[in-house]
């Protein structure tokens, strides 16, 4: 019996271990206001609890810049790259991002990511030429789905510009998207497989911290996705209403194994060892850089 109890714990703990191999950092401009001793011990505890990627969702976000080369969160992210962890940057967010992509249609829709991916792309050559951080891959903050791409037209010009965004770039591509239950889970896996085909690396969130669509249906769709498609597992739930200011509490991912899909977790912020973030934020509500 104890040998069998042993067995499970170790289990349990590799499953643990995997779904923070890779950890989402969100920044606010709010978390300028931890320390470097504190961004140092987070990102120490981060290395600890086996995380080996830390992708940022954004290094630019509208006018903010975070402080640029010699700003707080180049300066976090050198520490961050001095234990060892691999980074996978973010480029450029637009703020309007999902207000635009309600109102344009196909052709809209698809100049409008064009002039995005020239943002990003520019955010990425000077984060090279600047910052020069060591980069693992690329990270497009501008989120997918299956109800604004779910036009098959939008889709395929989508792929062809992810394609050529990709080829610009000098290290990986990576992408996340989510599920509104608007494309058939076979319909959907496809489409992201079609896109980890064109050269970016997908990946889907799992839905828990929204909590939009029902666990079996959000399962559905995990199940029916290929292996080169990771997951993403939600470390919060979101307690603000429709059409308020995000809001969301800590909680514990899916412990469940992804099989054979990569992981990755969402995000620093709410676990364990990033408290000290979120109660920060929480100090200054007022501060945030972005509120969904």
């Amino acid at each position: 019996m104890a040998r069998w109890m042993l067995f499970f714990c170790l289990l349990l703990g590799a499953t643990l271990a995997r779904a923070d191999e890779r950890v989402f950092y969100q920044p606010l401009n709010v978390d300028a206001g931890l320390t470097q001793a504190q961004w140092q011990k987070v990102w120490q505890d981060t290395g600890r609890q086996g995380t080996r990627t830390v992708i940022v969702q954004w290094t630019a976000y509208g006018d903010s810049d975070f402080g640029g080369a010699n700003g707080w969160l180049a300066n976090s992210l050198k520490l961050a790259e001095q234990q060892g962890l691999q980074l996978v940057l973010g480029l450029s967010m637009d703020p309007a991002y999902y207000k635009r992509i309600d109102e344009l249609d196909s052709a809209g829709l698809g100049a409008y990511w064009q002039a995005q991916l020239g943002q990003s792309l520019a955010q990425q050559q000077k984060l090279r030429q600047e910052w020069k951080l060591p980069v693992s891959g690329w990270y497009l903050p501008l989120e997918l789905d299956d109800l604004h791409f779910l036009a098959a037209d939008r889709r395929a010009a989508l792929q062809r510009q992810l394609k050529d965004f990709a080829a610009k770039l000098d290290a990986p591509l990576h992408v996340s998207a989510f599920s509104a239950g608007k494309l058939a889970p076979t319909v959907n896996a496809q489409w992201l497989g079609d896109l980890t085909a064109a050269g970016a690396q997908v990946w889907w969130q799992d839905g828990a911290g929204t909590g939009r669509l029902p666990v079996l249906v959000r399962n559905g769709y995990a199940s029916a996705l290929p292996c080169s498609v990771g997951i993403v597992r939600e470390a919060f739930r979101q307690v603000s209403r429709e059409g308020e200011a995000f809001r969301a509490e800590p909680a514990t991912p899916d412990a469940t194994s992804t099989g054979c899909h990569q992981s990755a977790v969402f995000s620093l912020r709410y676990r364990p060892w990033g408290q000290v973030i979120l109660d920060n934020q929480r100090k200054h509500p007022g501060s945030n850089v972005q509120n969904h």
